[in-house]
């Protein structure tokens, strides 16, 4: 890392905005935690949004008007998570706090928007971190890379969940299909052939922290019937990624059940998400499931392209408050 007397120099932008994609986790949920593999991708049509211009006002101020949040940095407690990931920053670079003031004094104003919704499972935390580090990172003229961005993230991922898989931060910062195993290299996963999710949202706010937080006090009531439900699920994410890496899309609407089956086990499930789930496979889905933390948030249905649409009206009947139809396509393997 260059010495602060390097990095005094330089003029930042005027205004930098940068955007990170929602995520949806297709197999493995909760397993993950203790060490399983998990499938994740990154969902487009939802992003958070920072952008970062210089102000008049000294000091640093942060707008999230869709949290009714205005407030100066430093009247917000240490480990409210904006406030965490922004001083992240100045960290990482070895900068005073905060960096960029012009001759004049002026400190930096950053507004935070997100389309994601909070407490769904579609990573929206991770997702406002990653979009306000890069945004910061581009104003202050000294990138990082991924991996960087990624562990940044992860630390702030800690004050959200509690005890993070890591999933979140790796396939939003990196925007690809993952597999992914705590503790070890990522991997972008290679889609054999595209399929199409359908995700349904209950609208149901559920913190995964306290999902965690039950799971890990069920394992640990319970530690050898857990340990076999985690293990089964690791053998589904298994079977799911040569599927889908064959494109045998065919394969993967019985994996997609059988995972919720054991996450119901997990006591992760609810009513509003067994309705949904059971919605969506009446109306022709080839399988469907809770994805996230469960208690509510989003389940995710595998659907034929020109069942999508159909699917999707009969989750809005069936009580969910809005829909997404994404697709999964081919993307290169990462190397390293």
């Amino acid at each position: 890392m260059p010495p602060n007397s390097q990095l005094a120099p330089h003029t930042p932008h005027p205004a930098t905005r940068c955007s990170a994609p929602g995520k949806i986790i297709l197999f493995g949920e909760h397993a993950v935690v203790y060490g399983r593999p998990a499938l994740a991708v990154p969902v487009t049509q939802v992003q958070a949004t920072a952008t970062v211009t210089a102000s008049p006002r000294p000091g640093i101020f942060i707008e999230a008007p869709d949290i009714s949040l205005f407030s100066d940095l430093y009247s917000l407690p240490s480990d409210h998570p904006l406030a965490a990931v922004i001083q992240s920053v100045f960290s990482a670079l070895n900068l005073p706090s905060p960096p960029g003031r012009g001759a004049g004094g002026e400190g930096l104003a950053i507004h935070i928007s997100s389309t994601i919704p909070v407490a769904s499972g579609l990573g929206s935390g991770a997702a406002a971190s990653i979009a306000i580090i890069r945004a910061l990172l581009a104003y202050i003229g000294h990138p990082l890379p991924d991996e960087r961005i990624s562990a940044l993230a992860y630390e702030v991922e800690k004050l959200h969940h509690g005890t993070p898989s890591g999933i979140d931060n790796t396939v939003i910062t990196f925007a690809k299909p993952v597999y992914f195993i705590k503790s070890q290299p990522i991997e972008t996963l290679h889609v054999g052939a595209p399929f199409t999710i359908v995700i349904g949202d209950t609208d149901i706010a559920s913190p995964t922290k306290e999902s965690v937080g039950d799971v890990r006090k069920l394992w640990q009531a319970e530690p050898e019937r857990f340990e076999k439900i985690f293990d089964a699920i690791g053998a589904i994410v298994n079977r799911a990624r040569r599927a889908i890496e064959n494109g045998e899309v065919s394969a993967l609407g019985p994996l997609v059940d059988e995972n919720h089956t054991l996450l119901r086990e997990m006591t992760v499930s609810s009513p509003e998400l067994d309705r949904l789930v059971e919605t969506a496979r009446r109306a022709g889905a080839d399988g469907a499931k809770l994805s996230g933390g469960g208690r509510g948030g989003n389940m995710i249905a595998l659907v034929k392209p020109e069942n999508a649409e159909k699917i999707s009206a009969a989750l809005l009947k069936s009580g969910a408050q809005r829909t997404i139809i994404t697709s999964v396509g081919t993307v290169e393997r990462l190397n390293g």
